[in-house]
């Protein structure tokens, strides 16, 4: 949420971010109804002033004045009622319009409409080549008996999996080299909620406009796609000592998302599920321009070198406008070579917000001059599984059949060649 003062001074620069964004939003609307409700506010406190001044007034007066001071009371009561319904109602219509403002995308966020127009920034490895007919991760973990798509259909439904024997395995060792890497950046580690109350992700931004790809209960709570939720719930509502920044946390959780308008796309294998595990970056760090920016690159380069300690092509690339979310003001996502595809897929996102996260959130602290601020908030996907198995397992496929773990996770796996006589 943006600050509705500079929303006004600088409604057009903010019609223009938005327009980059691609999201639709009515300025001129929201201050107009931003004025309405500063003109009940005053007519309000007038009335109020007015009922405090005759209320002195009352115990110097007598008879039929007593009587024409208690009629004028009750209209301004009844007046400050009509008042005050006006004004509840005009409320709701304020907020829910400031809830819909997206945060403005830094100059460097290139013009484009979705994920085909991001820009490369990096390329790290050579795509993997084969003397033989590569397969799918599909085809590979179907055969060695490392996961299971048919029954995960059956039993879970659309997009359900199992993984079985090594495939767990390989997953879990993903996990424990993550907590290894990441955590040596000092983290705090993190297990976090995944069913989260709606706060946290109103706060966060993925409500209102996401409800359509969140699973709810019958309690109105949500399954979140993201530790990020939960974990900037953490400080939700709190003053934050100054001296504490920069918090960095390292958060795990199962993670849900309905893939609402993902259909037909990646509707077999592990590229896309329901469900799955991550380990999440989230920081929050004093309000300056600055250090989000060296936030930002400190976090996605967390993520690049996870990937080269697995020896994986990856390339980089900044999200132009069209693929931003709300809140985000500039967003990096690191892809990987997907051999059986002939194409890189996105494994990370690393985003960074200024204070429209913690305003929404109510996180605050007080500055060196002593003025309360919100500070700024980042995240970014340390690895999810068990997306991560479809670059392992298709880049480390051999002609055989078998896959060759990578090097750095033979000491989690306990074996170096996943399949063939062991």
């Amino acid at each position: 949420m943006l600050d509705i003062h500079f929303i006004r001074e600088n409604a057009e620069i903010i019609k223009a971010g938005a327009a980059k964004k691609h999201i639709e939003v009515d300025i001129d609307h929201l201050l107009e109804v931003d004025d309405e409700r500063k003109r009940i506010r005053q007519e309000l406190d007038a009335k109020r002033n007015e009922q405090i001044r005759r209320s002195n007034e009352m115990p110097r007066a007598k008879d039929l004045e007593r009587e024409k001071l208690l009629e004028a009371m009750r209209h301004l009561k009844e007046g400050m009622t009509e008042s005050e319904e006006r004004l509840k109602k005009v409320m709701v219509e304020w907020q829910n319009l400031m809830l819909m403002v997206p945060n403005i995308p830094d100059m460097s966020v290139p013009d484009g409409d979705s994920d085909a127009d991001n820009l490369e920034v990096k390329k790290w490895g050579t795509p993997t080549e084969f003397s033989f007919a590569p397969k799918s991760h599909v085809e590979i973990m179907t055969a060695l008996d490392i996961a299971d798509f048919e029954r995960g259909v059956k039993v879970a439904g659309f997009r359900g999996y199992f993984l079985k024997g090594d495939g767990v395995l390989l997953a879990n060792a993903v996990w424990q080299l993550a907590l290894k890497h990441f955590s040596a950046k000092g983290m705090t580690l993190l297990s976090v909620p995944s069913l989260v109350r709606r706060e946290p992700f109103m706060g966060t931004g993925y409500l209102p406009q996401g409800e359509e790809d969140l699973y709810k209960t019958q309690d109105n709570e949500y399954l979140a796609g993201t530790a990020e939720v939960a974990t900037m719930g953490y400080h939700m509502n709190e003053t934050i000592d100054m001296n504490a920044f920069p918090i960095k946390f390292l958060a795990f959780s199962p993670c849900f998302r309905r893939e609402a308008g993902a259909h037909g796309k990646d509707v077999g294998g592990l590229i896309r599920v329901h469900e799955f595990f991550k380990w999440e970056q989230v920081v929050l760090c004093k309000a300056e321009h600055d250090e989000s920016v060296r936030t930002h690159e400190w976090l996605n380069r967390n993520t690049e070198e996870f990937i080269e300690l697995l020896n994986i092509p990856y390339h980089t690339v900044v999200n132009c406008g069209g693929d931003l979310g709300l809140g985000q003001v500039k967003k990096f996502d690191i892809e990987l070579w997907i051999p059986g595809e002939k194409t890189y897929r996105e494994i990370s996102s690393a985003s960074y917000f200024h204070d429209f996260q913690t305003r929404r959130l109510n996180i605050r602290y007080r500055d060196a001059e002593g003025n309360m601020r919100f500070p700024h908030s980042l995240n970014s996907t340390a690895i999810p599984t068990p997306r991560i198995l479809v670059s392992i397992v298709e880049n480390y496929q051999q002609a055989d059949g078998t896959i060759k773990v990578p090097d750095v996770l033979v000491p989690y796996v306990g074996k170096s060649i996943i399949g063939g006589a062991q």
